[in-house]
């Protein structure tokens, strides 16, 4: 299942969607949703959020 960022706007013109899953995390355009997508491995993207968490 896709979840938006909490930090889209309203107005849906920039959205982020995040699937997780066991071993990778895909991430993808909310209007794109046949477009792209980014794949990170899971332990790379914790490692990504707590950066961000960190202030980094």
């Amino acid at each position: 299942m896709w979840f938006k960022s909490s930090y889209s706007t309203s107005e849906g013109n920039a959205c982020v969607e995040v699937r997780s899953g066991p071993r990778e995390i895909r991430v993808r355009d909310s209007k794109r949703i046949t477009g792209p997508e980014l794949r990170f491995a899971a332990p790379a993207w914790a490692a990504f959020v707590a950066a961000l968490a960190a202030g980094g």
